[in-house]
């Protein structure tokens, strides 16, 4: 009783904190107001809060905000929208198009122009605020998109993009607060862009400025994109700089300012480049742990790089089996014994069924009969088979087929006992597998504990890029198949393609686990071989009880041999190519956790000669029996680049395939010099 008032105490807490966060989140939200007094990231997070309880939150923190930053005028429609959003999505509630990722941002815009629209069409120069109602509806609908995965649980999306929309969203209702005569939610703004463009890349940080650019243009009111152009600069220049030095990336924001500003006769223009240079300078203050934690470490004059090299193996090793310990005790399946009961129903599907008197046991007499049944039960499994004297007189003497009935009954008896036997057999292994994954995580992080720390060493090598894409089959949002590349520590480059059993979440998950252990397996040193080995000994596990399996697919190549080695489980044919001429690699094994233990992969090794391409693919791309048109393609490529090649490849297999399961490509292009790059 004591653990069950805990418990629920628990729940109730985080209930309540919910409440709390999309309440005052809510609240904040209608403080960023664009013109025309719309406040569209209010009405997004009542959208992405959804149906119920989490929405009326919402709704109640839209509500309090909107007596704090709006007049009564404007609050009217505004309330009346978010009241109109929390209706509909508590409306559609468990209808198939509520679980579509589009119906949450198409309802908050098409409420946010459906209301203010009437407003605007009954005010006296309809043309002139339209286009502010409209950038409000386009508002709404992104905040309730990026919102999703922050505020209701269990959804797929950007987790990241969602946290720095959200910031950015919040940073915009303080813009017209001012230190000095500089506005504090702008300077932050610009932080927050570089922080995006320097920890993302050259694509997001232009995304980033246009977006952050075009919002605080329409919320400032300067009518001529000086936000845009400074923003869209700025993030274009600082993208470039990711993998440097931080001071780097705030000078070039700091100079797209000013070569931005130059041209420009604004008045705003001295303005603006005193923000950027603030935004610059908060950007340097910002902790190194905001990027991953990236910082040089000198190592130690008496560390031994080869003991370093050796601690962080066993380490990985270590957190490979803990995470195998963990995942087959998340299983927590419920209990799969069988009701003794199904022995009964069995025979008496056998015997029963063409008897004349089968209506009158099991219709008329049926309590009878079931009482029978009950009183034989124990003496069954304790002798282990059923007898005449078993039965109750009054049962034993109204049966006209008594010895086929007992007969069938010890047959279906003796298969009972003997799943039950597997079963229990079944998780014994899967216990004691647990305990050895434990113990010997156990035991590596102790001898890892006691070795010098000191700083890996580095290899260079030839120049590599590798290519990859994904698409869903039709009628998912989510692709089941799972990529993933990296190099080792000694300068060796893996490619992993797991493919989930079926499509959808749950393939996704299985899929993704498989190359998070095996990645953790190989980066710890351990044989391919013996990696998979023991990753299908703890799929089969798994299996037992989820039904699930996987497939495997991974590619090794060492820079120092040049040797290329492909290990299937069940995974799709691959593809090597140099020049105009295409070799074909299958494997014959099963898939991940339908072999029992020991099982090794199909293995296939070959020289990958400079200029060449390993192409991995799932079975959706493309038929084994005909990949023709996939052979041809490839010989035929005459360009260098890994990722346009993958793009050509899902075009045609959409073509070809018609989208008929998940779509998986990773491509590894070995060039001639250079050091290693993934793109």
């Amino acid at each position: 009783m004591a653990h069950g008032q805990i418990t629920l105490e628990h729940e109730q807490s985080v209930r309540l904190l919910g409440w709390g966060i999309r309440f005052f989140l809510a609240g904040a939200l209608t403080a960023s107001q664009t013109p025309g007094v719309y406040a569209p990231f209010a009405l997004g997070c009542v959208a992405a809060a959804g149906p119920g309880a989490d929405g009326l939150a919402a709704l109640t923190g839209t509500a309090v905000g909107a007596a704090l930053f709006l007049s009564f005028g404007d609050a009217l429609p505004f309330l009346a929208a978010g009241l109109l959003v929390l209706t509909a999505t508590t409306a559609f509630r468990g209808t198939r198009a509520a679980q579509q990722n589009w119906f949450l941002p198409l309802t908050a815009g098409t409420i946010t122009m459906t209301i203010h629209g009437i407003y605007v069409m009954q005010s006296l120069a309809p043309l002139e605020h339209l286009g502010p109602c409209l950038a409000a509806a386009v508002l709404s609908a992104a905040a309730a998109w990026f919102f999703r995965p922050l505020l209701r649980p269990g959804e797929t999306g950007d987790l990241n993009g969602a946290v720095l929309f959200l910031a950015g969203a919040l940073l915009l209702g303080v813009s017209d607060v001012e230190i000095l005569g500089l506005s504090l939610g702008r300077s932050m703004l610009g932080a927050l862009l570089i922080y995006v463009s320097y920890d993302r890349g050259l694509v997001a940080g232009v995304s980033s400025g246009l977006g952050l650019g075009l919002v605080t243009d329409l919320c400032a009111g300067t009518g001529g994109g000086l936000y845009t152009a400074a923003y869209a600069m700025g993030g274009l220049l600082a993208g470039r700089c990711q993998g440097q030095h931080r001071a780097r990336a705030s000078l070039v924001y700091l100079a797209a300012a000013v070569a931005t500003l130059l041209p420009s006769s604004h008045d705003l223009g001295e303005r603006v480049l005193a923000e950027a240079a603030v935004s610059a300078g908060v950007f340097l203050l910002l902790p190194g742990r905001l990027f991953g934690g990236k910082r040089a470490r000198r190592a130690p004059t008496n560390a031994s790089p080869t003991g370093e090299r050796l601690r962080q193996r066993l380490t990985k090793a270590a957190g490979a089996l803990r995470e195998l310990y963990d995942s087959m005790g998340r299983l927590n399946p419920p209990s799969t014994d069988e009701n003794p009961a199904i022995v009964f129903d069995r025979a008496a599907e056998k015997v029963c069924r063409g008897c004349a008197l089968a209506d009158l046991c099991w219709q008329r007499e049926y309590t009878g009969t079931f009482n029978a049944m009950n009183d034989a039960t124990p003496y069954l499994l304790e002798r282990g088979r059923a007898m005449a004297k078993d039965f109750p007189g009054y049962f034993a003497a109204r049966c006209i087929h008594l010895q086929d009935f007992i007969t069938a009954v010890n047959g279906e008896l003796s298969a009972f006992l003997l799943r039950r036997q597997y079963r229990r057999q079944l998780e014994e292994t899967r216990r004691s597998a647990r305990g050895q994954y434990a113990q010997l995580s156990e035991l590596l992080t102790a001898t890892a504990a006691g070795l010098e720390d000191s700083a890996p060493a580095t290899a260079g090598g030839p120049v590599c890029r590798v290519g990859a894409v994904l698409r869903p089959r039709t009628g998912e949002t989510v692709c089941g198949d799972t990529l993933d590349s990296f190099q080792k520590d000694d300068g060796t480059w893996c490619l992993l393609l797991s493919d989930g059993m079926g499509s959808g979440e749950g393939a996704r998950k299985e899929s993704a686990l498989t190359c998070r252990l095996l990645r953790q397996f190989l980066e710890a040193g351990i044989e391919p071989e013996a990696a998979l080995k023991t990753l299908n000994a703890a799929m089969a596990l798994r299996g037992a009880e989820t039904g699930s399996f996987t497939t495997i697919d991974l590619l090794t190549w060492s820079p120092r041999t040049g040797e290329a080695s492909f290990f299937k489980y069940g995974a799709a044919p691959s593809y090597l190519k140099k020049g105009g001429v295409v070799r074909r690699i299958t494997g014959a094994s099963l898939p991940a956790g339908l072999r029992g233990s020991p099982a090794l992969p199909d293995v296939t090794r070959v020289r990958l000669d400079p200029d060449s391409f390993a192409v991995m693919i799932s079975d959706g791309v493309a038929d084994v029996n005909r990949d023709d048109w996939l052979q041809n393609l490839l010989a035929g490529w005459e360009g260098e680049d890994p990722q346009l090649l993958a793009n050509a490849i899902l075009m045609e297999s959409v073509r070809q395939e018609k989208l008929q399961d998940d779509c998986g490509i990773q491509i590894f292009y070995r060039s001639s010099e250079g050091q290693p790059v993934i793109v």
